[in-house]
């Protein structure tokens, strides 16, 4: 059933979010991180690419984005998803070289488990120079890769994960999470705190601020980041947001909804109120 309403649905679902995600287009994302610097957000901005693009096509949009940001002098990180340049190097080259150009960072999306060492292949021949890489706090690998990322001197944005352990699929997110903050606090470059759980960011901000690591706050748009951020703000934390964009943006965004009710509950208040998301202003520590 649901696959026959889909093709229904979709026009008015797409209506009713075309400002409540980021858009289908690079114009879209980009107005958006103009909106958000204007209220004191940086941004990281993640091209969503159909199945029908190949390797050299997501890398050219990749490069668009580092080029149209520095453009609008926007100060936007790339989040760079390997698999989907089917860990050709080569496509991997092109886009870092023209962000360290720009003097911008590209930070590989952390995606399941296994793809963790086709990340570990591709910084050893990068290099750290710009580059981050996304943690999960849910796999037992990550305190491993932590060290890996220690090691490289990269930049390491932590998150709860989006894909379970398969060894462990019930493990503590907020355990695993604070886990790995502990094993980078005082020993990684840069770490980025990206969670909208106000209680788990204020403890890993603790943890890094008595570690003398220098840090920063990350949120996925469109969800609410009014409590965390405040948060933040004890700490005189910058805040970053995560801006997706494309067309298979949507349909994912659509799959988090149905197990998350009040993304739902968001989704038809809006479609029927018109109401839209807005940047919230950042007010300064």
């Amino acid at each position: 059933m649901r696959k026959l309403l889909a093709p229904l649905a979709m026009p008015i679902v797409k209506q009713a979010t075309r400002k409540y995600v980021a858009g289908d287009k690079l114009d879209d994302a980009l107005g958006l991180a103009e909106d958000a610097a204007q209220a004191g957000f940086t941004g990281t901005l993640c091209y969503w690419n159909s199945s029908e693009e190949g390797p050299p096509q997501v890398a050219d949009e990749y490069l668009r984005i580092l080029d149209h940001s520095a453009e609008r002098s926007l100060d936007v990180a790339l989040a760079m998803k390997l698999p989907e340049l089917w860990e050709r190097q080569e496509e991997v080259d092109r886009v870092v070289k023209r962000a360290r150009k720009n003097c911008q960072q590209v930070v590989f999306d952390a995606h399941d488990p296994h793809k963790s060492d086709d990340i570990i292949a591709s910084l050893e021949k990068t290099g750290p120079e710009g580059m981050g890489w996304a943690i999960p706090g849910r796999w037992h690998r990550s305190l491993e890769d932590a060290e890996r990322a220690i090691e490289f001197g990269v930049r390491v944005r932590v998150v709860k994960g989006q894909w379970a352990d398969p060894h462990d699929p019930d493990m503590d997110l907020r355990g695993g999470y604070l886990r790995v903050i502990e094993r980078l606090a005082g020993r990684a470059a840069f770490v980025g705190v990206a969670t909208h759980d106000a209680p788990l960011a204020a403890k890993a901000m603790q943890i890094l601020a008595d570690a003398g690591t220098p840090f920063e706050q990350e949120f996925v748009f469109p969800l609410p980041i009014e409590p965390a951020m405040k948060e933040g703000r004890r700490f005189g934390a910058n805040a970053r947001l995560y801006l997706p964009y494309g067309s298979a943006w949507l349909p994912y965004s659509l799959s988090r909804a149905v197990k998350n009710p009040i993304m739902l509950y968001w989704l038809a208040r809006d479609t029927i109120t018109g109401r839209t998301f807005k940047v919230p202003q950042r007010v300064p520590a």
